[in-house]
Formats: C-alpha cells, sequence, structure tokens
C-alpha cells in the first residue's frame, strides 16, 4: 500500500505522474486506494520522498 508521510509539501507532482488518477492534492497528497495499483511512480519522482510503499 501507498502512503503519503508528513513530509508531503503538496507540490502535486506525485498527482501529475500517476497513471491511474488515485491522487488528489488539497494541502497534501491523498492516494485513492481503490484506484491506485501500486505501480509506485508517485515513489519514484516525488522530490521530498514524502511517499513510502508499506507491505501489509
Amino acid at each position: 500500500m501507498i502512503v503519503v508521510t508528513e513530509k508531503c509539501v503538496g507540490c502535486a507532482t506525485c498527482m501529475l505522474v500517476c497513471p491511474k488518477d488515485a491522487i488528489t492534492v488539497e494541502g497534501k497528497a491523498e492516494i485513492n486506494h481503490e484506484l491506485c495499483e501500486n505501480c509506485r511512480k508517485c515513489i519514484n519522482y516525488c522530490p521530498v520522498e514524502a511517499i513510502n510503499f508499506l507491505k501489509t
């Protein structure tokens, strides 16, 4: 599962690279886990390393 940490600065880079439009940004990024396919593009492109993958 992809999670957004408190490091998020709301730059919206993750939202722009998400191929499933699973991310919205209102102050900080939020992941819609029903749409997210865990491709990890948001993790790879986040300039402040605020997005992580948690194994469940």
